[in-house]
């Protein structure tokens, strides 16, 4: 049974309520906001990162810093704006020093996101680097060895009883550094779309 737009509101509000006020892990000690997530709540597509960094910490959304810049321009590029999909962490709040978030706080943090796919609904998934890779994929019991391993790759899964397409690639901080991780998650995200185009041309 489909969320009408109106419930899916009311869970996402009591959801960033939740995760306001949020103590499970240690990570909100250090932070400046929380950042739970923006986007298109009827979104056919749903972008996961892993945690947010410092602009995301300062602003209180995802991906608005550097990395945000690129992963703007290349949806740009495929002719998708951020208003068109619903853009997540796995984690909520900054890690200090913007490290990588341990197992502990993934842990604690995870069924926030969880929950967030249930209210979205999304038809295609699109993991931005390891962490959020490695979280998705254990869900449905598939081992993860690394990103490089499984980027470029389609996985047609069942995430909370819906069949998904998830498409794991780089996550969009490592093209600052290597055009070539740019060029890949332009070529995932195209993937995406036409993901999604084949799933509107079946219904």
């Amino acid at each position: 049974m489909s969320l009408s737009l109106v419930s899916k509101q009311e869970l996402m509000e009591k959801l960033v309520a939740e995760v306001r006020v949020c103590r499970r892990c240690r990570l909100w000690k250090h932070a400046k906001n929380f950042v739970p997530g923006e986007g298109k709540l009827n979104a056919s597509l749903m972008l996961i990162g892993e945690a947010p960094g410092f602009w995301e910490d300062v602003v209180g959304r995802p991906f608005v810093g550097a990395a945000g810049k690129i992963l703007n321009e290349l949806l740009s590029t495929i002719n998708l704006e951020r208003d068109d999909v619903y853009i997540g962490n796995v984690v909520k709040h900054r890690p200090p020093m913007n490290r990588d978030p341990v197992k502990g706080e993934i842990g604690a943090c995870g069924s926030y996101l969880d929950r967030q796919i249930q209210i979205i609904t999304p038809k295609v998934v699109v993991t931005l680097g390891r962490h959020s890779t490695r979280y998705i994929l254990s869900k449905v019991g598939i081992d993860f060895k690394g990103i490089t391993n499984v980027r470029g790759r389609t996985y047609t899964i069942s995430l909370f009883g819906r069949q998904v397409e998830l498409i794991p690639t780089f996550h969009p901080a490592a093209a600052l550094y290597n055009p070539k991780c740019k060029s890949a998650i332009e070529q995932d995200l195209l993937t995406a779309k036409m993901e999604l185009e084949k799933l509107s041309s079946d219904i």
